[in-house]
């Protein structure tokens, strides 16, 4: 599925299933809602910090939540994308095009990642 179909395959949902788009701030709200969602996942399936005993995502480490969260993020994304006429194979197309014309050698000179 591209991008685009992505967005039409959102839109279309929310059309048939979700009544209509959350607002705009509703939905910049539950994007950092998600992220926070991974966040406390990559914490502790990669960083340091324990699982809580209470945490059914600790049986598997996260394995299964965390495709899972990044999909929840793509779909807010996805409707904030909509919802503000962002053509995202388009914008993601230019955001490549700038970091390769402006990092292409940055991060080949970075010791730190050698």
């Amino acid at each position: 599925m591209s991008i685009k179909e992505a967005q039409e395959a959102v839109d279309q949902w929310i059309k048939q299933y979700g009544v209509r788009y959350f607002s705009e701030l509703t939905n910049m709200t539950v994007l950092t809602e998600e992220v926070g969602e991974l966040a406390r996942i990559m914490a502790r399936r990669y960083g340091e910090q324990s699982w809580k005993p209470t945490d059914p995502r600790a049986e598997d480490n996260g394995r299964q939540a965390l495709g899972d969260e990044m999909a929840d993020i793509l779909w807010v994304l996805l409707c904030l994308a909509n919802q503000t006429g962002v053509d995202l194979t388009d914008e993601f197309k230019k955001n490549l095009e700038k970091k390769t014309t402006r990092d292409k050698d940055r991060h080949h000179q970075n010791n730190k990642l050698k």
